[in-house]
């Protein structure tokens, strides 16, 4: 049967139906799949079972008594129907009495009154699940008359003091408890050992207090463990595990607890996947994780462990996919034995490794071995065909970058900044998978790497901190999903490309510290990502972990070099073209990047006024014109910028009265030299007054133009008498060529004037004659 929109009331007529599983159109139905009216399952006496998950059944205000009135039911899923507070939770009669599975997940049922649903009722439940359903409240004590229940799920809500009715169930069947995300607080109670047969214990992203039990410890059938994300101190020793033989997967991450065991120790588990971050393991590595060969995921980062790799690291970790030790103080070289590993995402940033890079395991997707002390080249031979992300910043890595690298053509992010790199960049076509390319502080030289013209999908590139040099290619506009563009400590010369503006995802541009020329572009106002009406934001790395990728971000605003994490580093929109060599006006349309946290265009030689409607950047933090040669008054608008916190307009030619505000008044009393180097400038915060006919203007200018012009001109004019006719005869004296050329132009002027006199009084004597003539 294949059908979307409505779901056909016609299934009535199949009277016999015993099995209806509607769940694929709603998930795969492209949201489409919805139904007003359930009553034709009135018809369906012998159904038993029912799942209409994700078919949107918000316009069902019935759907409580139709279910009801399947007395064979055994199975109900509405999971994610999109039903609600308005479909009252109450029954006069529960005729569900053979109702064993009930799926309500991930609706939204506000109410108040938890206790007075009708589900509470249904004491033959098996499995009910109510997770994501927004309940709240006092857990009823009906919960504890479910004596035959064995899933129990009311993660993602926000229930508190559950575990008081718990011991109620039949403790011996219960198998699964999902109660994370909610708020539930206090202590993990020693009486979760009567639940013998739990295989499934998940508490995660709760306000847990206190010790984990011991008791723990004799819940043989535990499969399944996770605390994560609690509040939950305390020591773990080996009596937590003395009789967990079947647990498989454990999560204690972000919990101030102490893994302390005997290093002898051999644990009675074979664990699949292994979650301790932030708890304490060290300082020795764990060696009771030698006997775990089967282990697929591994997370000891922040474990405090300050030691070597063990010997058995290669074997013991060979089937792992995910390993994580990142964040300790691991010391030592990397093990050669690394490529016989079927690792994919490797972990060991933040430690004190050292040596050079060994040959990697041809599995391998992700590396990030950032902030350690490898030294020497990059392998020659990478051997991971199929890897898409090489983070390696901030170690001692030198040599040139291999042209191995070319034959990475999975590879999405390429960090290498802050090494001791250099040379050209090989000539890598088709790299058309790069998003990010990071090579921030090494030497690398020669030109805008060509290479990257193939790269259109590129998101991120820093260049910054190099010794790149001539012209950017016109070809940027290409790279149209460029958020972030740092070229700046570079020796890049010539105009900045006219055709820039075309980056509508941009929002941080910094070409500082070049030898850029000409004018700003025009057309600003394309830039839209820079705009508050910007559509783009955040959408950068959609794939992997910004914090791991890119670590933190060096940037310069408010007048100093301030760090920002990844996370939020596109969130300090930035325009920075400082310390160049760039002509003409600010463009006006500047004005209408209004989300702009930084702009700095100090230290060039642009000159004309302040955009006038510069106050319309509302969201500006920092702004900095300093060092250039702007004339004219300062806007008005400028005082309201109230999320400025850093101004400086130092060493310009600016005139008139300064904008009054209280924000510049606190601006100014933060940085006083903010208006030096303006000696046009006058009243507060000055101490220079302006003129009292004209508060408009400066007295400086008032005078420049009431005083200083007519005696300037005066005394330039007599100046220009007296000493120009003494610079002509000196050059005619002593310069014989000059003196020749000057005495021949003037005899030829002399000719030419004498021609033209004798010539027009001859003609007028013969227009005169001719008239004469004519009147006699």
């Amino acid at each position: 049967m294949s059908f979307s929109g409505a779901v056909p009331s016609q299934l009535g007529n199949l009277s016999k139906l015993e099995h209806l599983d509607l769940s694929y159109y709603g998930i795969f139905g492209n949201g489409s799949t919805e139904s007003s009216d359930v009553s034709w399952a009135i018809h369906l006496p012998k159904l038993q079972y029912i799942d209409l998950g994700s078919v949107n059944l918000s316009a069902t205000a019935n759907w409580h008594r139709v279910m009801n009135m399947l007395p064979s039911l055994r199975y109900l899923g509405l999971s994610q129907c999109s039903l609600s507070s308005t479909n009252p939770l109450s029954l006069s009669q529960l005729n569900l009495t053979r109702l064993e599975t009930l799926d309500l997940s991930y609706n939204s049922f506000d109410h108040s009154e938890i206790a007075s649903c009708w589900f509470w009722n249904v004491t033959g439940l098996r499995y009910l699940n109510l997770g994501g359903t927004h309940l709240h409240g006092q857990i009823p004590e009906k919960l504890g008359r479910m004596t035959s229940l064995q899933a129990l799920d009311l993660s993602n809500n926000n229930n508190l003091d559950l575990f008081e009715w718990l011991p109620h169930c039949s403790s011996s069947k219960l198998k699964e408890l999902h109660l994370h995300s909610n708020n539930i607080t206090g202590c993990l109670p020693p009486s979760i050992e009567k639940f013998t047969s739990l295989n499934t214990l998940s508490l995660f992203d709760n306000k847990l207090t206190g010790p984990v039990p011991s008791e723990v410890g004799v819940l043989s059938n535990l499969t399944t463990l996770y605390l994560s994300n609690n509040r939950l101190e305390g020591v773990i020793t080996e009596e937590h595990f003395v009789n967990l033989n079947s647990l498989q997967y454990i999560d204690l991450s972000d919990n101030s607890l102490k893994i302390d065991v005997n290093h002898k120790w051999i644990p009675p588990f074979r664990l699949e996947r292994a979650y301790f971050r932030s708890c304490h393991m060290g300082p020795l590595f764990p060696m009771w994780m030698e006997w775990q060969g089967n282990i697929h995921n591994v997370d000891i980062s922040r474990a405090g462990i300050d030691d070597k790799l063990p010997n058995w690291f290669c074997t013991t970790f060979a089937k792992a996919i995910a390993l994580d030790i990142s964040n300790n103080k691991i010391s030592g070289t990397l093990p050669k034995c690394m490529e016989i590993m079927s690792v994919e995402q490797l972990y060991l940033g933040s430690n004190k490794l050292t040596g050079h890079i060994p040959r990697l395991p041809r599995s391998l997707i992700s590396l990030y071995i950032y902030n350690n002390s490898l030294s020497g080249p990059l392998p020659s031979n990478f051997g991971t065909p199929n890897i898409e992300i090489l983070v390696l910043f901030s170690n001692y890595i030198t040599g040139q970058l291999p042209g191995s690298v070319c034959d990475l053509q999975s590879l999405i992010i390429l960090d290498l900044d802050n090494n001791l790199l250099g040379g050209e960049l090989p000539n890598c076509n088709g790299m058309r998978s790069l998003k990010c390319l990071q090579l921030r502080n090494n030497s690398f030289s020669g030109q805008f790497p060509s290479f990257l013209q193939s790269s259109t999908g590129l998101i991120l590139l820093d260049l910054s901190q190099n010794k790149f040099s001539g012209r950017l290619p016109m070809w940027l506009c290409d790279l149209m999903d460029l958020q972030f563009l740092r070229l700046s400590h570079n020796t890049f010369s010539g105009n900045i490309p006219t055709n820039i503006s075309c980056l509508k995802y941009l929002q941080y541009l910094n070409l500082a510290n070049n030898s850029m020329s000409g004018f700003i572009p025009y057309h600003l106002s394309n830039l839209t990502a820079m705009t508050r009406k910007n559509p783009f934001r955040h959408t950068m790395y959609p794939f992997v972990d910004a914090a791991a990728i890119i670590g933190d971000f060096l940037v310069n605003t408010k007048g100093q070099a301030l760090i920002y994490h990844s996370v939020t580093i596109l969130d300090v929109v930035t325009l920075d073209l400082s310390f160049n060599g760039l002509t003409g006006e600010i463009p006006q349309e500047i004005a209408s990047l209004d989300a702009v946290l930084n702009l700095n265009l100090s230290w060039n030689h642009l000159d004309g006024v302040v955009p006038k409607m510069i106050g319309a950047m509302q969201s500006l933090e920092s702004l900095d014109l300093s060092k250039n040669m702007l004339s004219g008054e300062i806007p008005s608008s400028l005082s309201k910028l109230t999320s400025l916190s850093y101004l400086d307009l130092s060493y310009n030619n600016l005139t008139g009265r300064i904008p009054q505000g209280s924000q510049l008044d606190t601006l100014y009393s933060e940085n006083p030299s903010m208006y030096d180097g303006n000696n046009g400038l006058c009243g507060p915060p000055l101490h220079r007054n302006c003129s009292r006919n004209d508060t408009s203007r400066s007295h400086d200018q008032k005078s420049y133009e009431a005083g200083f012009y007519p005696v300037s001109f005066r005394f330039g004019l007599a100046s220009g008498f007296l000493l120009g006719p003494w610079v002509v005869l000196c050059v005619l004296l002593f310069k014989r060529s000059w003196r020749f050329a000057y005495f021949r132009l003037f005899d030829k002027l002399y000719d030419q004037i004498y021609v033209f006199l004798v010539v027009s009084w001859r003609s007028m004597e013969m227009r005169y004659c001719k008239g004469t003539k004519v009147n006699t």
